[in-house]
């Protein structure tokens, strides 16, 4: 599946920027509902192989149409709750896929995995109604140059109780604020990305993600596993399962709380911070001789990590993710990084079994060594590299990472952009 991901993610950077995020989102809605037909009545391992890979692709668009679409019809202030809510679906769908096969543990017939599969089609519809409904991206519009079609579609995105609000204005400053970005970026390409200045947001942006599953993530989706080898019985660890994915559901919920006070950056830093200090804590408990207490703990340990994963690096990233990237660039910046997360997703989906197989590596809890090496390298590079994107506009990011500030300075730069505009219009007129 992580393969047709990759696939899906390199085509959503194209369809999207020419057919839109709206009819990008209901033609992959359609075929998620036509691939679910493929995996339910397949009668052996190649079909069901054939059926992964191609419902890979429209999960691949998910993945970052919906982060892309979140950061461009909301305002700033309300930027990071409405990307970070992408996490908690996520963890949303981890519960009550946990909660679906804990249900269907003990069957042995064909049911057993054709039910799992048949539950998915609940949801297409619903959503497909709700994209339909639902209006078209003013950034996107501005980028095709269909001003007036953006200036209804902000309309629809507001009240009308606002006064304040001129929806004619804003699209200005969006048009204003992308002519900047044509300026300094050649193109739309995915070389683009790596092009000038979007090369360092695109680095960031990539890293964020790749962080995710550096930090020791992976062993979360191979939690009832783990669990088993830490020493715990089979139905307690499915139970350990359904705890874990419930605190990371009230974990997403507490960052937006810890929004409010902290920045991204902040938020980002520390918890990687916190993830490797449990990591390690995980890895010398398994030291210990192996008893029911230091199961437990393991155990234990590893339901703390998840609270704190899914309360800071977890949904903070996919706000991050989202407000790095400049705005001609964002869908395929985001592409990117999703695809180098998918590429550590399958390594991961290697190297994990056999870290806790124990007809392989069976490292067990020392695992949390390992892991807890690379969070340490991610926290790292997140201190000198991770800027702050909080309370910024699309247009002072962009003035930002043009001056070249520090990303440690982010927060605490003033900037003018009346006076930047006026610098520039006088640096054209001297040449």
């Amino acid at each position: 599946m992580n393969c047709g991901q990759i696939l899906g993610l390199f085509a959503n950077g194209i369809i999207s920027e020419r057919f839109g995020y709206r009819k990008t989102m209901m033609y992959s809605l359609v075929a998620t509902v036509g691939f679910i037909f493929i995996l339910f009545f397949a009668e052996n391992v190649q079909t069901l192989l054939v059926g992964e890979i191609l419902m890979g692709i429209p999960l691949g668009v998910y993945q970052t149409l919906s982060v892309t679409y979140a950061s461009e019809v909301c305002p700033v202030s309300l930027r990071a709750y409405l990307t970070t809510y992408v996490n908690l679906c996520w963890v949303i769908g981890q519960l009550i896929a946990s909660g679906v096969l804990k249900g269907l543990a003990n069957r042995a017939d064909q049911w057993a995995y054709r039910i799992p599969f048949a539950v998915q089609w609940v949801w297409p519809i619903p959503i497909f109604i709700g994209v339909f409904f639902a209006p078209e991206s003013p950034w996107w519009l501005v980028r095709k140059g269909r001003r007036d079609d953006a200036v209804l579609s902000l309309k629809r995105l507001t009240s009308k109780i606002d006064s304040d609000f001129n929806a004619e204005e804003t699209v200005a400053m969006m048009v204003h604020t992308n002519e900047l970005e044509k300026e300094i970026t050649l193109g739309t390409t995915y070389l683009d990305c790596f092009r000038g200045i979007d090369f360092h947001r695109t680095e960031v942006a990539c890293l964020i993600w790749a962080a995710q599953n550096l930090c020791g993530s992976g062993l979360m989706a191979y939690s009832t596993v783990f669990y088993q080898r830490a020493g715990l019985p089979v139905s307690e660890s499915f139970n350990m399962s359904l705890g874990q994915y419930a605190i990371g559901f009230f974990g997403t919920v507490f960052s937006w709380f810890l929004m409010m006070r902290f920045g991204r950056r902040t938020l980002y830093v520390v918890g990687l911070a916190i993830l490797t200090v449990l990591l390690f804590v995980v890895g010398f408990i398994s030291i210990a001789p192996e008893t029911s207490s230091t199961a437990w703990a393991t155990g234990s340990m590893l339901l703390v990590y998840t609270f704190f994963y899914d309360s800071t690096v977890g949904p903070v990233c996919y706000s991050l993710v989202a407000e790095i990237p400049s705005t001609r660039l964002r869908i395929k910046t985001v592409a990117l990084a999703r695809n180098l997360y998918n590429c550590f997703s399958i390594v991961n989906g290697v190297i994990i079994p056999y870290m806790l197989n124990v007809d392989a590596w069976n490292w067990r809890g020392k695992a949390g060594f390992f892991w807890g090496g690379l969070a340490l390298l991610c926290w790292l590079w997140a201190f000198w590299r991770l800027p702050e994107p909080k309370g910024r506009t699309y247009a002072e990011m962009d003035a930002l990472f043009e001056r070249k500030i520090p990303a440690r300075k982010f927060a605490s730069t003033r900037i003018d952009l009346f006076h930047e505009d006026q610098a520039a219009e006088t640096t054209d007129i001297k040449a």
